[in-house]
């Protein structure tokens, strides 16, 4: 990561060739260590974990966060529809459920640590917009254009370069840290804790992902860490199991060191409160477009639109507030 951050100067003058800088140029340039048996071992795998939980507080905003949407100061309903926007993307695209949370997890950590011009707006899709595509540039193996990620109903189209700047200035803010810790990084480990013959795992993982990614747009859950929105979503699963109709939340406390008891069961009891609410939602309804897919990087084959993208109306935006741009014009 730091010898990456040596080249911000030529990314900035020109365009990325690769996005893959939340990682230590060694793993990038594929000098890992020698495999050995001892990374599957039982003690290996409980030490990683813990070292997710201990590192899991660099890559959530702050504790004060949930209140500026309690007092206002930021739009809790603004938020739920730039990610409900995220969604539409991640599911007509058919993109991993790792990254749509990492573009809500990116717009998050931005927004606690970033004031924007208005609370709602293009300001916010123009974020959204950059999170979910720096997100897929870190999960995907194919991405869409700048302009043909703009689907789902976007109010606002940007120019690619307009996007471009607005990745820079978010991967600025995060300190070029993208490789976050979620919730995803522990579901599994949870699942054999609670079943460890394997009997029901694949449910067990497969609902608890259909459980985090329908509760990511509602703010309150943000006061709860992803360890214990993993444990909790394992816990919802769990319920429509009859084997574990009886499980008591508190146990879950033992899955793994640094681990809260009394948090767990407060997520949990929120969790359940929208699992029923989800379920009547209907599915994002997603606008036909051309799909045209190009290798995951920003270069030429972004300043170029589909048919469907360049007949859309664009609208010029004066973003010279907020984005640091010597031309102080937008695109």
């Amino acid at each position: 990561m730091r010898n990456n951050l040596r080249s911000c100067q030529f990314l900035a003058s020109e365009c990325f060739s690769d996005l893959l800088c939340g990682e230590d140029s060694g793993i990038l340039s594929g000098d890992l260590p020698e495999c050995s048996s001892d990374i599957e071992s039982p003690a290996y795998i409980e030490e990683s974990i813990a070292g997710f939980i201990e590192e899991e507080r660099n890559y959530v905003p702050g504790i004060d966060y949930v209140e500026r949407f309690q007092t206002q100061s930021l739009d809790a309903s603004a938020r739920e529809e730039s990610v409900a926007w995220i969604l539409k993307v991640q599911a007509y695209y058919g993109f991993q459920p790792l990254t749509a949370y990492l573009s809500v997890n990116y717009f998050d950590r931005f927004l606690y640590s970033r004031r924007l011009p208005q609370t709602k707006g293009w300001p916010l899709q123009l974020l959204s917009v950059a999170c979910l595509s720096l997100a897929a540039k870190m999960e995907e193996p194919l991405v869409p254009s700048l302009l043909d990620i703009q689907v789902g109903g976007a109010k606002f189209i940007f120019e690619p370069r307009t996007i471009r700047r607005m990745e820079l200035l978010v991967l600025g803010v995060l300190d070029w840290r993208l490789r976050s810790v979620t919730p995803f990084s522990f579901v599994s480990f949870f699942a054999y804790k609670l079943d460890s013959t394997g009997t029901y795992s694949g449910f067990l993982i497969s609902r608890a992902t259909e459980i985090i990614l329908a509760n990511i747009r509602e703010a309150s859950f943000l006061e709860y860490w992803p360890s214990c929105i993993a444990a909790a979503t394992i816990l919802c699963a769990a319920n429509e199991i009859p084997n574990f109709s009886l499980l008591n939340p508190a146990h879950a406390e033992s899955w793994c060191d640094g681990l809260s008891k009394e948090k767990i069961i407060g997520c949990y009891r929120l969790m359940q409160d929208f699992v029923g609410d989800n379920r009547r939602r209907k599915p994002p309804r997603v606008l036909p477009q051309l799909r045209i897919m190009t290798r995951a990087r920003i270069g030429s084959g972004d300043s170029s639109s589909s048919s469907s993208s360049s007949s859309r109306k664009r609208r010029k935006l004066n973003n010279s507030l907020w984005v640091d741009d010597d031309k102080g014009s937008s695109d």
